[in-house]
């Protein structure tokens, strides 16, 4: 089967990862990434193994050593040796600095009749009130509050 990406590593990089897997002092996922990358290479002095054989060897699977070797030649050693980095958050923030800004200001203000002060949850149950947000934990509103300091 014809590779679309071809590893072919030079000479220094060669042993900058036999130095990186010799030394063990990465992380698991980094030291697992150069040993991939080593096994592929099809260099002069590499073995030149095809996904599957290198994804039996090192206990990965066959998608994980195609994924290191497009970034590899897509983008660099570096960003083959590192975790992927994420696109953006896993969940959109409930609070937004414009939610934040409003909460902040109602904490300043009075607290509702018959009570002393704000507690966490009258917060959270008047932002959801004024259509701020949909719902909100008191965590969350801590958590913000916090912040502010």
């Amino acid at each position: 089967m014809n590779k679309k990406y071809v590893v072919r590593l030079s000479s220094d990089e060669q042993s900058q990862l036999q130095r990186l897997v010799r030394t063990g002092k990465v992380a698991a996922k980094k030291m697992l990434h150069a040993r991939i990358l080593l096994q592929a290479d099809q260099g002069p002095h590499g073995p030149a193994w095809n996904d599957e054989r290198i994804a039996e060897g090192l206990s990965v699977h066959v998608r994980t050593v195609a994924n290191v070797r497009q970034r590899l030649v897509e983008q660099g050693l570096d960003a083959a040796l590192d975790r992927k980095k994420q696109a953006g958050p896993s969940r959109p923030r409930s609070l937004d600095g414009c939610g934040e800004a409003r909460l902040i200001a109602l904490r300043c203000g009075p607290p509702p009749s018959g009570r002393l002060r704000w507690t966490l949850q009258l917060l959270a149950d008047r932002l959801v009130e004024l259509h701020v947000v949909d719902g909100v934990s008191a965590e969350t509103v801590r958590r913000v509050l916090k912040k502010m300091n």
